[in-house]
């Protein structure tokens, strides 16, 4: 099909094996190696983090302008992921493509998904020390400290069944922007292919387990050792707020990732019958 369009692009069915071989590669990596490139990957949606509040900092930009400028900005974190290498919890929810066709086990899934989500935690919550420590959020005269603190306030806020689905939302977006990426044949074309899922869910407002591990801990961190002028207290900013936020957002970024993409392109390529879909 690709040859009659002239595509250099892996088509989805070839995608679709791709993502079941990386997922049984990524699935058996060493203990050390993969807690290593977690951590690497936490710190590198991290800084996505750091530049979506800085551009949201501005207060010359409308509500549009900001959330999409926000959202492109956002999109390092997981060019850098994908391009430079590293291991993100959500976009291993992928994984379980390899597992449905039982080429990992279920063991090897959920240690993966348990290391890679805590070395992601690891990074996330030390590039949000190392941004406080540099002083970065006193640039515009303090408007960085006080737009951080607010993004963090109002994820603690969110009730449990919106931040679920928004994390359901989130994850679906993360995972096709993964996907789309193992299409790519150059940094270009994985770039591109990146950018507008991931600006999309940003701009959406939709929540990521991951990049809240930096937002809520650099909240609390300016809140309590860095207080922002003339700021209101953030009564839901603390690490039980913290706690309510990533329980629910983790859970929907399972069933988005892995129920909603994952498991969808394994039936329709990988499932017993289907794999000779073009």
């Amino acid at each position: 099909m690709n040859g009659i369009f002239g595509l250099d692009a892996y088509s989805p069915a070839e995608i679709a094996r791709r993502v079941e071989n990386v997922g049984v590669t990524k699935a058996r990596l060493p203990m050390t190696t993969m807690a290593i490139l977690g951590v690497l990957a936490g710190g590198f949606i991290g800084l996505g983090g750091l530049c979506f509040t800085l551009v949201a900092s501005d207060p010359n930009l409308g509500f549009a302008a900001m959330r999409v400028l926000g959202g492109v900005a956002f999109s390092l974190g997981l060019i850098l992921v994908v391009v430079a290498g590293a291991e993100l919890f959500t976009g291993n929810n992928l994984l379980v493509m390899a597992w449905a066709t039982r080429k990992i086990s279920t063991a090897e899934l959920l240690r993966n998904w348990l290391v890679v989500f805590l070395s992601n935690a690891a990074g996330a919550t030390g590039l949000a020390a190392l941004v406080v420590l540099s002083n970065h959020p006193a640039m515009n005269q303090g408007a960085i400290a006080i737009t951080a603190v607010k993004i963090a306030g109002a994820k603690t806020a969110l009730p449990f069944w919106e931040a679920f689905f928004k994390g359901v939302l989130c994850n679906i977006l993360v995972c096709l922007a993964v996907w789309m990426a193992m299409a790519s044949r150059t940094v270009t074309d994985k770039v591109l292919a990146i950018v507008f899922p991931i600006a999309a869910f940003v701009a959406a407002g939709f929540e990521h387990s991951i990049a809240n591990l930096y937002f809520i801990p650099l909240g609390l961190l300016l809140q309590h050792f860095y207080p922002a002028a003339g700021l209101d207290p953030m009564p839901h900013l603390s690490f039980w707020g913290m706690m309510g936020n990533l329980v629910p957002v983790t859970l929907g970024n399972i069933v988005g990732g892995s129920g909603m993409v994952a498991l969808v392109y394994y039936v329709v390529y990988l499932h017993p019958g289907e794999k000779d879909h073009p």
